[in-house]
């Protein structure tokens, strides 16, 4: 059975010592670091853009998961790619034709994910399944910090799950929103592959522990 994945939200790192913050995720046992890219339209919030994340991939040493929570996601596709993203995560609800901008993405190189708001049915994937590399199921609502973790996660991972065996599909499911030690194992029971972790890893007294806890678990 692979290793379960480790991805810290650089989103809830300290802006102010943000390269301490990047080595602070080289050095420890996280996988992949996970980036939010929000513009203010398709979520209520605005997160950073194309320079910070040139920043946090210049000195990245891991797999750089961008997740793209914006209208329009085509149009940046290429530039993405040029700054060195290895996955792609476009809304499910953000794209008209979806099928075509996993093409375009993996035509740039990058490994192509789709993202699930709390209300979106994992029916959707049901024709694009085989296409897609990693559904991101997102356990809070995109764009307002500090929520609750929506117990239905649970549920929708497994039929996530379902559906991937029935496809013969080898989709990754990452989960992102409210994870802490609390809720890793459960996660990780119902079919999950990769969790993002933000507040719980970047809030606590040792996020380098918090992330490590957080793998051991994952992985126990």
């Amino acid at each position: 059975m692979s290793s379960k994945l480790i991805a810290p939200s650089v989103l809830a790192a300290d802006f102010a010592n943000l390269q301490r913050d990047i080595e602070m995720i080289n050095a420890s046992d996280a996988d992949w670091f996970h980036i939010d890219i929000m513009d203010g339209v398709f979520v209520p919030n605005i997160s950073y853009g194309m320079p910070v994340l040139k920043a946090i991939t210049k000195h990245a040493t891991k797999t750089i998961d961008v997740h793209l929570m914006i209208v329009d996601p085509d149009r940046y596709i290429k530039d993405f790619a040029d700054l060195g993203s290895d996955i792609l995560t476009v809304h499910y609800e953000a794209c008209t034709h979806l099928h075509r901008t996993l093409q375009a993405i993996k035509a740039e190189g990058m490994k192509a994910g789709v993202a699930l708001n709390p209300h979106t049915n994992i029916n959707v994937l049901e024709d694009t399944i085989n296409d897609i590399d990693l559904v991101l199921i997102m356990s809070v609502n995109p764009g307002f910090g500090g929520q609750s973790f929506i117990e239905n996660t649970y549920n929708k991972v497994k039929a996530l799950k379902a559906l991937i065996k029935s496809k013969n599909a080898t989709t990754l499911i990452e989960v992102d929103g409210g994870v802490t030690n609390k809720n890793t194992k459960q996660l990780i029971d119902a079919g999950a592959d990769a969790l993002v972790a933000g507040s719980y890893v970047f809030k606590s007294d040792n996020p380098t522990i918090a992330i490590k806890d957080l793998r051991v678990l994952a992985n126990s």
